[in-house]
């Protein structure tokens, strides 16, 4: 890790790559100008979230705005998926650029005028839904860098795919979506994509404010369902089961010690949680079947190996001494790998983002183990996702809402830095490829 800050240093000092596009003064105006048009679209989008795969709605409005521009589009990509081509005056690289569309089963708390009132069946029970993640914001702000490049395109060399993407937070065991399916479709083809970059908003970093981290950024992810059978039997007569409850309690302390005893905590970090727990339907009977899942998350393959075969040790073996029997099914429904900044890539454009927010407002952050199947497309091409400020300023991080939950709140006035960034990446590192 050392080395690489040390290329970072290098970098900055020496003016190795600087912000090159005569455009950027550009950008900046036409951002502005339209600040208030993207705010606009994130709170039609807040207000009508949709899940996952459903996004048609989304999908729609994102249609028929780059269709108004002039860009090539087709629909129904990965389901509900957007993409739009446009093709640049002079020749250059292939750029990609990803937005993701999908709310969450989540029902709002925050007061606000635009706040979601959209109730839906999810896994056969009625929940609200909301945009939780800000993958609203995600795609109003691409929709502007749409809007501010198709206004120049005539002066920019290459192209540019917009990739609009359903389906980020997953999908349900047995379905497929996401980005897999886009690449599956082909979106990185056709034309053939060279490097993709990719932002998220964060409700707990200060608008204004850019954070990256070069290599594994963000965790791979297995999700997991674990079994336990034993032998059903009233609960005053606990001798005469095998009590699937105790060995379950037992299964779940036990995986604990992976990451405190197996894992080399100071390279990387990992997680091993049971969410959901599963059995019985009375107070007195011992049911004969507990049903657990959980989430894994890890920033190495080998990690990653070494989680899965410890995990099916311990639950088997955990089982097997108390008489019962246990299966594990991992990934249950989805894996992730790791979200990988490609490391020369982020040297190269860490300039043109220190020249969009301002150096000091662009910081190294430490690993997230939360995964974004933005990792998909980097398997592919290199790639660079960062983090967008949306915490109001002065606001205590730790006391800031996060993502995932009925409090979650974003800050508007950081989304036209969203635009601006996206739109200078890609013009400079076309500049860099000229």
């Amino acid at each position: 890790m050392k080395k690489i800050y040390f290329l970072f240093l290098l970098t900055v000092s020496s003016g190795v790559y600087a912000q090159k596009s005569p455009l950027n003064a550009t950008v900046s105006k036409k951002s502005d100008a339209i600040e208030q048009k993207v705010i606009s679209w994130r709170r039609d989008f807040h207000e009508h979230p949709e899940l996952g795969n459903n996004e048609v709605r989304t999908a729609g409005i994102i249609a028929k705005h780059l269709e108004s521009l002039g860009i090539t589009v087709k629909t129904g990509v990965a389901k509900t998926g957007v993409v739009g081509i446009l093709k640049g005056g002079k020749p250059g690289p292939v750029m990609a650029l990803r937005a993701d569309m999908d709310g969450l089963p989540v029902t709002e708390r925050v007061d606000l005028p635009f706040a979601s009132k959209v109730k839906t069946q999810y896994n056969g029970q009625e929940v609200g839904v909301m945009h939780a993640c800000g993958h609203d914001s995600h795609v109003a702000i691409l929709m502007g860098v749409a809007e501010v490049l198709a206004s120049m395109q005539k002066d920019i060399s290459g192209t540019v795919k917009f990739i609009f993407q359903p389906a980020e937070e997953g999908v349900s065991a047995g379905e497929e979506g996401g980005a897999a399916l886009m690449i599956k479709e082909g979106v990185l083809e056709n034309p053939k994509v060279d490097v993709i970059f990719g932002l998220h908003i964060n409700s707990q970093t200060e608008v204004g404010d850019v954070t990256y981290k070069p290599g594994g950024t963000m965790a791979a992810v297995n999700d997991m369902k674990i079994t336990v059978t034993g032998r059903q039997a009233h609960g005053a007569y606990p001798w005469s089961s095998i009590d699937p409850v105790v060995i379950s309690a037992q299964i779940v302390n036990n995986l604990q010690t992976i990451v405190s005893r197996n894992l080399n905590v100071t390279e990387n970090p990992g997680v091993v949680t049971i969410g959901a727990i599963n059995g019985g339907v009375r107070s007195n009977i011992i049911p004969e079947k507990v049903e657990m899942l959980g989430t894994v998350r890890n920033f190495s393959k080998e990690d990653e190996a070494m989680f899965i075969d410890r995990i099916k040790t311990i639950v088997t073996k955990t089982a097997e001494a108390g008489g019962a029997k246990a299966e594990v099914k991992i990934p249950y429904s989805n894996h992730y790998p790791v979200t990988f900044n490609d490391i020369a890539l982020t040297e190269k454009m860490l300039p043109s983002m220190q020249a969009t927010a301002g150096a000091s407002h662009v910081k190294l952050r430490p690993p997230v183990t939360g995964a974004e199947d933005f990792s998909f497309f980097q398997e592919k091409v290199p790639g660079l996702f960062v983090f967008l400020g949306g915490m109001p300023k002065g606001k205590d991080p730790i006391k800031a809402p996060s993502h995932h939950t009925p409090d979650f709140y974003l800050d508007e006035s950081g989304f036209v830095l969203g635009v601006k960034l996206l739109s200078n990446l890609t013009l400079d590192y076309m500049a860099l490829k000229k």
